[in-house]
């Protein structure tokens, strides 16, 4: 069988998800076509040989539709013959596509493809696609007859049920910022990140997200985000805690990850990375959303023969400060290896992006520091979650 390796994996740094972001002058097909472009020229690889392109996309609408895989892919100026398809997996949308990427080689059905994702939520706000639609059809109500809600507001049941206080989340989310201006500070951030060519001539390669500043005081100050009177009224004991500070922002970006079988990387003459060593996805509760990467992790250490102390580090995705928290709570997990360069809450959340962008980050990770195994996980929208562990090489 195969052995589907990582050759390169890279990401544009975050932009401001919003009118004025430093990414947000840039059409997503174009973000996405510089990370391609810049993957195969790092590698010397022709983009010809490769068999086919996998993206990440969760706003499908507007400047996102009509397959953003294949427009991306002929503004990098591949061959007309190299493929592309969009997928959705909510947030997940391209830690799945690297799951399709990595099994269609151990499947024999790819020798060279590229895993990928791209979000710009400044051009493409979060619910343009389905703005003014009615989501559910009748059966869907007559499951859930009280209906479901935001994920602000699971992130609200998540640190509900798990006893997570205010001060627990601010301090979480304090962390995350220190962590990731100290990454990249050191310089440690370099390897992962490609500049973005900007309209004014410029190049943007500084996570813009990143605030260096943070403490867990200056959060407290906060409102939370999600309480209206609707919600106040079908769920009376929560203390909503929810806020801007201890979510992931809205972010502009976009991630790739070159991925080949082992033969074809040694007859191309490239060097390995790491290997794919156990994936899995599963779902959760709907309403609860977010707690989908504790099965999903559950099941990728059984599958793998695991158990997570032999595990390095953790790439568990922050959309909101709960999940991370009550994560590691039910695995048992050392808080020192969860993502220790920092994540989404300082880095960003460009959705369809995510998937890759933690993948990236944590194979420098595991590079930087001599650890063999890494784990990545994160909640998707829906009450699904994947989960993968890497093998450094």
């Amino acid at each position: 069988m195969p052995q589907a390796v990582i050759v390169d994996a890279i990401r544009t740094a975050s932009g401001r998800g919003k009118p004025g972001g430093a990414l947000s002058g840039i059409h997503a097909a174009d973000l996405l076509a510089t990370v391609l472009e810049q993957l195969v020229e790092r590698q010397g690889l022709d983009p010809a040989q490769v068999d086919d392109v996998i993206v990440g996309c969760v706003s499908q609408a507007g400047e996102q539709s009509v397959n953003i895989a294949r427009t991306a892919v002929l503004s990098a100026g591949f061959p007309e013959s190299v493929p592309a398809t969009t997928i959705d997996r909510q947030c997940g949308s391209s830690q799945q596509a690297a799951h399709f990427a990595a099994q269609g080689v151990i499947a024999g059905a790819y020798d060279v493809v590229v895993a990928c994702g791209v979000e710009s939520m400044s051009r493409v706000p979060i619910g343009t696609a389905t703005l003014g639609r009615e989501l559910w059809g009748g059966r869907m109500h007559a499951r859930y007859p009280e209906g479901l809600v935001n994920q602000g507001v699971s992130a609200e049941l998540v640190a509900e049920r798990w006893k997570l206080d205010r001060s627990a989340l601010d301090d979480y989310s304090a962390r995350s910022h220190r962590l990731a201006a100290e990454t990249a500070a050191a310089g440690r951030f370099d390897r992962e990140l490609v500049p973005v060519r900007l309209p004014d001539g410029g190049s943007h390669v500084v996570d813009e997200t990143v605030r260096p500043s943070t403490t867990a005081e200056g959060l407290a100050g906060l409102e939370a985000s999600f309480r209206t009177s609707e919600m106040e009224e079908r769920f009376p004991d929560l203390e909503w805690q929810i806020t801007p500070g201890n979510s992931s922002p809205l972010t502009d970006g976009a991630s790739a990850v070159l991925i080949m079988s082992e033969d074809r990387a040694a007859a191309l003459g490239l060097t390995p990375r790491a290997r794919f060593h156990a994936f899995a996805v599963a779902g959760d509760d709907p309403l609860m959303m977010l707690t989908g990467p504790i099965p999903a992790t559950r099941k990728v250490l059984q599958r793998s023969g695991m158990t997570i102390d032999r595990i390095d580090a953790y790439e568990v995705n922050e959309a909101f400060a709960p999940v991370p928290l009550a994560w590691a709570s039910e695995l048992g997990a050392d808080p020192d290896r969860m993502n220790p360069r920092g994540g989404a809450i300082a880095l960003g959340h460009a959705l369809g992006a995510s998937g890759t962008r933690l993948m990236t980050t944590l194979l420098h990770q595991l590079e930087d520091t001599g650890g063999r195994y890494g784990l990545q996980t994160m909640c998707e929208g829906g009450g699904m979650a994947n989960a993968t562990i890497i093998e450094r090489l």
